[in-house]
């Protein structure tokens, strides 16, 4: 196995294994060694299965609970994440944000396989949240010390959000908006990372709608400060898709947003999720 980081380390690419193929105890364990550290983790030209793609995820943890987005047909733990080469409807996720965080045990990591990819845009950016931390201004970071945000999928989820029922009239995805959406969990800003003890940002506007014991109008105010702070330039890594990849991130140390610039190609990427961490 080679392991080429990306500038700064944050990302890599690896090489030399066979993800087609069954892999041993040592090398998941190397594994995941290397997407700890890298927290992006890239695999070129791999003409994966849907059976290859879920026994891949199950290396890392048991497959993450998907809501509000059907499985592809004959899957339970597989979503088709595409559009039509003449759908109008706004770009899937093109916003910052980490998967399911408004769930009470989110998904500890994301897999995403190429399957069809436009031969322009489509990128998908990565914004480092252990950098964003690290580098934070004091005065700031005070403010977020010991805090806790709100998280709830209303916005996008809820049959009158984004993505809800008009939406769903204009779009290829199956989505299926729900007024289980609605729900609330409360998570830390700033917590340790539960496999390296790392710190992090954890969430931003979006699936967070509030910060906890703080009246809205200072709580959003204050969270759109943190995002215009974590999701600068500096901390972002822009991948290129290619077909027959896998991309795997670390939800917990990671944003991700999608882009377009593709109009009138097709795109459709195979996506599951990995389970919590439970310390083992």
């Amino acid at each position: 196995m080679k392991v080429i980081p990306k500038s700064g380390g944050f990302g890599a690419v690896v090489t030399g294994i066979d993800l087609t193929r069954p892999l041993t105890n040592q090398q998941v364990s190397d594994l995941r060694a290397v997407w700890l550290e890298h927290q992006v983790l890239i695999f070129p030209d791999h003409a994966m299965s849907d059976d290859d793609l879920e026994r891949f995820t199950l290396y890392f943890a048991g497959f993450g609970d998907d809501p509000f987005i059907a499985p592809i047909k004959g899957r339970d733990h597989i979503i088709a994440v595409q559009r039509a080469a003449d759908e109008t409807a706004p770009i899937f996720a093109e916003n910052w944000h980490t998967d399911w965080s408004f769930q009470e045990k989110p998904p500890a990591g994301t897999c995403l396989f190429g399957v069809t990819i436009p031969p322009h845009g489509g990128d998908t950016l990565f914004a480092n949240q252990h950098w964003a931390l690290e580098r934070m201004p004091d005065e700031l970071r005070q403010k977020l010390e010991g805090v806790d945000a709100i998280h709830s999928a209303r916005v996008p989820y809820a049959p009158g959000g984004v993505y809800g029922e008009q939406d769903a009239k204009h779009r290829s995805m199956d989505i299926r908006a729900s007024n289980d959406a609605m729900v609330e969990q409360r998570h830390p800003i700033i917590r340790a990372h539960p496999e390296t003890g790392r710190d992090a940002i954890y969430g931003c506007i979006g699936y967070v709608t509030g910060i906890a014991d703080m009246d809205q109008a200072t709580g959003m105010a204050l969270l759109a400060e943190l995002y215009a702070w974590q999701t600068r330039e500096e901390f972002q890594y822009r991948h290129k898709w290619q077909e027959n990849m896998l991309v795997m991130w670390d939800n917990r140390s990671v944003l991700h947003m999608a882009t377009g610039g593709y109009d009138g190609f097709a795109r459709k990427l195979h996506r599951t999720t990995i389970a919590a961490w439970d310390g083992h």
